[in-house]
């Protein structure tokens, strides 16, 4: 494999191993051994552990703006946006087999880095203020086209929003209950109904 390549292959193993194990279980010992790879040889492309999981982060926040954020825009405006915006969010959040098995990247790292400070955390913060950013002002442009009331308070409706897909980790992945996404949909449209 060429340099780039053998990265690219890195990457995407470690992502999918962060995703069972968290950012903290992963060996360089054992990716190195699923890529086929020395441990000098995986080495070499990070120089440190801590380089290795800043760019599974950064991975991982690319295939959330490709599979949710990007598509997502692309709707019309108000509403139908920001109904497309919880959609692909469950949908990825769901793991709908694009990604291979484990859970959120985001809310294990959220776990693992909340009272560690460093680049990692400082990174994950980051990422997340932007896509709570990226949530409120979705609910503005719905206020502009209406569907949202002016009275509603952006930044509390980007809270509710994303306290839907937290409930939705817990109920999806750790108790398994299969209609999970039936009760993040049903919470969010009593969120837009109260939001008129």
């Amino acid at each position: 494999m060429k340099g780039r390549e053998t990265k690219e292959t890195i990457l995407n193993a470690a992502l999918g191993f962060a995703r069972l194990h968290g950012l903290e279980g992963l060996s360089i010992g054992r990716l190195a051994k699923g890529v086929g790879l020395s441990k000098s040889g995986l080495f070499a492309h990070f120089n440190s552990k801590e380089t290795l999981q800043l760019n599974v982060l950064q991975r991982g926040v690319e295939e959330f703006l490709e599979a949710v954020v990007r598509p997502a825009i692309k709707e019309p405006r108000g509403e139908p946006r920001l109904r497309a915006l919880l959609d692909r969010w469950l949908r990825w959040a769901a793991g709908d087999g694009s990604r291979g098995k484990g859970g959120c990247l985001f809310l294990g790292a959220a776990v693992e880095l909340d009272d560690q400070p460093g680049a990692l955390r400082d990174y994950l913060v980051n990422s997340q203020r932007q896509w709570i950013s990226t949530l409120a002002r979705a609910v503005t442009i719905a206020q502009t086209a209406g569907d949202i009331s002016p009275d509603v308070d952006t930044e509390q409706m980007a809270f509710e929003i994303y306290s839907i897909m937290m409930a939705f980790h817990l109920y999806h992945r750790l108790l398994r209950d299969p209609d999970a996404s039936m009760r993040a949909r049903k919470a969010f449209d009593k969120l837009l109904a109260a939001s008129r």
